[in-house]
């Protein structure tokens, strides 16, 4: 185990290096200026930021203090909010982002299991085709267009919830579920289809000849089993719910990390892009070591260093 997760922590670092440079050269090629604007500015103040910044020497040395930024950890000041860092605005928004993604990723296991469970017990009833369709409708309508219709009808409709915000728990139920269902329906397609492999094996069907209840097999026997494409889904999970947050955030205005990409992205905030990006990259690539991890706890026969090839 030691020996793979060094393995990946090499293959970590390459990736980042990788994604790092991409960054860098799509920045580049980006048409626009950090300080752009409505009002123009004196070419003798533009020339200090330029200078400032480092924008003024060779793509090479950019490219050069940009990796060793990148390492270090140390992003600079932002180039549109003055006197702000980028470490600091990604301390201070990463723990907002952190709960929204945490609870969006706790509903999308919770319903997409529940729901998967159920229509592969009730294969082919009416509840299968209830779960069914709701999974479809999760999988087919994007997160952005279940929070518009989340804000009318319960924040303005009903008034349950609030509009928009981050004060409490009352504020993050839109958000995280407007997040979690697009991902909840494909946890419950998955979690249908292995389930349905599940019971028909044989040792589901010796549980069931020897009198144990139908969720007793499930809980005690077959789930765990089908829980494997799920794990699965744990990295894809991860990568959908932060890039899906980018959006949720601006449109129910919380305070976190995606809000601040979205509008370095529109500013030409480079220092902000390279900070958000190295950041989210970092704990993406985390999440898939930890998912592959999980493969050996949840099924020991799954080797971590891989089979030889016959």
């Amino acid at each position: 185990m030691l020996n793979y997760i060094l393995k990946r922590i090499i293959h970590i670092f390459i990736a980042l290096f990788v994604i790092i440079t991409a960054t860098f050269f799509l920045m580049k090629l980006a048409p626009g200026s950090p300080f752009a604007s409505e009002r123009q500015l004196p070419p003798a103040i533009e020339q200090q930021l330029n200078a400032k910044y480092g924008l003024d020497n060779p793509w090479y040395i950019q490219y050069k203090d940009y990796l060793v930024s990148s390492f270090t950890f140390d992003f600079g000041e932002s180039m549109k909010y003055k006197g702000r860092s980028v470490n600091a605005m990604i301390s201070e928004g990463f723990p907002v982002s952190l709960v929204l993604g945490i609870e969006a990723m706790i509903l999308a296991i919770g319903l997409g299991v529940l729901f998967g469970v159920i229509s592969a017990l009730y294969h082919n009833k009416f509840p299968d085709y209830v779960s069914t369709v709701i999974a479809v409708l999760g999988i087919s309508v994007p997160s952005f267009i279940l929070a518009g219709l989340f804000q009318l009808l319960f924040s303005l409709k009903l008034g349950w919830f609030p509009v928009t915000g981050w004060k409490g728990f009352m504020y993050t139920v839109l958000p995280a579920t407007a997040l979690a269902l697009t991902h909840a329906g494909f946890i419950a397609k998955l979690t249908r289809s292995s389930m349905l492999e599940q019971n028909n094996s044989e040792y589901v069907k010796l549980a069931r000849a020897k009198g144990i209840g139908k969720w007793s097999v499930v809980f005690k026997h077959s789930l765990r089993n089908a829980m494997l494409p799920v794990v699965t889904y744990l990295g894809p999970l991860s990568a959908g719910v932060v890039t899906g947050s980018f959006i949720i955030e601006q449109i129910f205005a919380i305070p976190g990390i995606g809000r601040h990409f979205v509008q370095s992205i529109t500013n030409r905030d480079y220092t902000t892009i390279m900070g958000v990006t190295v950041f989210y990259s970092i704990i993406l690539l985390l999440a898939v070591l930890i998912v592959d991890i999980l493969y050996q706890f949840i099924d020991p026969r799954i080797k971590l260093k891989g089979a030889k090839k016959s």
